[in-house]
């Protein structure tokens, strides 16, 4: 056995050991945890910065992609968004223990299932130091442990924030293999992570199509997976035009490097003449490029030409496809056809299709009025999130702590015997 199939090894037994105690950690100990873990990480906030700059000093050294550069940085800001992450997820109620239902049976059996973790969970994720903190503060909560294998280019940060939280955990008196970073970056520890199924319950990537389709291709556990997120917004007839542009400009370019942010624009014909011509100045200005339908085309002028290919793309940039839609049907028809099961959103004054359009759609997040941007466990109220699912097992979008717990039936009886 090598010594890097060894050191995995080793750092799963020791997450196993952990969760078998953490199941049964009282909530009162773990909310004490996690609001030292956001002080500490507070103080320590130069430390982090220092550390994640080594990082970003190497990425710009490969020619790592603005986008991943931004998911990359710490700053005191986005520190301090942990850190509120982190107590927010302290207040949240425990679903641990918590009896979900409970009904009687003719024969006298009280029967019920109550929430229990999952158990050890590996994260494999990329660029984003937040992840690690995020992860391990949703986790505890839920009573899991948790392997953290962030991208080799965030080593530093993510290795000095796992031991920031580690240090919480020990001035707890809870295990501090429940949150454990793995220090290799070779790819083979995520290979060997994968067959691990003796100890790991489940797996959830976050990253890149590419890299998710490589962990379910190779895991011998269960995956939580979304492959990307090709998103859309569709500008109904009875569409508020300011709210429409607001609504299009914020899920596009408030950040366009992240799964939920808008690659198709779809706008029904009665409203296009009079919204994307107003929809082009204002994306002008901030540099987006935009890719047109011929009726896009016809309104605009000067708009590249949009390919078949571009309506499965996620761009994850500045760029944007913009489709002109004869009707609702149409428009849900093209989510259905190239969408990812991920976020789309409504803009209309009409209730009714409103209503239609959350009803009928089939993605995990469907949103009237509003950005795809919201799209996000913190957002969402979940404190924070662990990853979004795009497929119905086990989880269906955002994953919060709920979804990191299973159930189990409890039965309560007095001596019934089975005949």
């Amino acid at each position: 056995m090598s010594e890097l199939s060894q050191q995995i090894i080793a750092i799963a037994k020791g997450a196993k050991e952990a969760a078998s105690v953490l199941a049964h950690i009282p909530t009162s100990t773990k909310n004490r945890a996690l609001s030292d873990m956001a002080e500490r990480l507070m103080k320590h906030s130069g430390v982090l910065i220092a550390e994640n700059a080594k990082d970003l000093e190497a990425a710009k050294e490969k020619g790592i992609s603005g986008a991943m550069l931004d998911r990359l940085t710490l700053t005191e800001r986005t520190i301090q968004d942990i850190a509120q992450g982190l107590n927010e997820v302290a207040a949240l109620p425990d679903p641990v223990g918590n009896v979900t239902s409970m009904w009687k049976r003719p024969n006298g059996l009280m029967v019920g299932r109550m929430r229990i973790p999952l158990g050890v969970i590996g994260i494999i994720y990329e660029s984003r130091p937040n992840v690690t903190a995020d992860a391990a503060a949703l986790c505890l909560k839920s009573g899991n442990s948790v392997i953290l294998r962030g991208g080799s280019e965030a080593i530093n940060s993510n290795l000095a924030i796992a031991r920031i939280l580690q240090d919480a955990l020990r001035a707890t008196g809870i295990p501090d293999t429940a949150i454990q970073a793995v220090p290799i970056t070779d790819r083979a520890a995520i290979n060997e992570l994968l067959t691990l199924e003796e100890y790991i319950d489940l797996i959830i990537p976050r990253g890149g199509e590419d890299l998710i389709r490589t962990v379910v291709s190779l895991s011998k556990i269960p995956v939580i997976k979304h492959y990307k997120g090709v998103c859309h917004v569709f500008v109904d007839a009875d569409a508020d035009i300011d709210m429409a542009l607001d609504i299009a400009l914020n899920a596009k370019a408030q950040r366009p490097g992240v799964c939920n942010a808008m690659e198709t624009l779809l706008v029904h014909r009665d409203i296009a003449a009079s919204f994307l011509p107003a929809l082009a100045v204002r994306f002008k200005e901030i540099g987006v490029t935009l890719k047109g339908c011929e009726k896009t085309r016809a309104i605009l002028g000067g708009v590249e030409p949009a390919s078949e290919d571009d309506w499965y793309e996620e761009y994850l940039d500045l760029i944007l496809a913009v489709r002109v839609v004869d009707d609702m049907d149409q428009a849900m028809a093209h989510i259905e056809k190239y969408g990812s099961l991920h976020t789309e959103s409504i803009v209309t004054r009409n209730y009714k299709n409103a209503h239609r359009f959350i009803n009928e759609v089939n993605s995990s997040t469907v949103i009237a009025n509003a950005s795809t941007r919201f799209s996000d466990g913190f957002q969402l109220g979940l404190g924070a999130e662990i990853g979004i699912s795009t497929t119905k097992l086990h989880a269906f979008g955002p994953m919060g702590l709920e979804e990191l717990t299973t159930t189990k039936f409890i039965i309560y009886g007095d001596g019934q015997l089975r005949t």
